[in-house]
């Protein structure tokens, strides 16, 4: 599994924030075997709200793993743009 980073700038935040802004999301997504979402776009939103006020932050990544989860699995399957 790829490292994770310990923190985040706010360019690499706006940098997933147009990945993110770029794609077509799915409804549904099982993120991993522990978290699934009903509904996408209002999580990713939600998600994005939190990485702005914490990005710089390290025991506050949550929000930008999870995010980096669901591109990883965008990319994976094929979905998106």
């Amino acid at each position: 599994m790829k490292e994770r980073k310990r923190t985040y700038t706010e360019e690499e935040v706006n940098e997933l924030k147009k990945w993110f802004d770029s794609q077509s999301l799915p409804p549904t997504m099982q993120i991993d075997k522990a978290a699934f979402t009903p509904n996408l776009k209002d999580t990713v939103d939600m998600l994005f709200e939190q990485a702005y006020v914490c990005y710089e932050n390290p025991k506050m990544q949550g929000c930008l793993y999870l995010l980096e989860k669901i591109k990883s699995n965008l990319e994976k399957n094929g979905a998106g743009a």
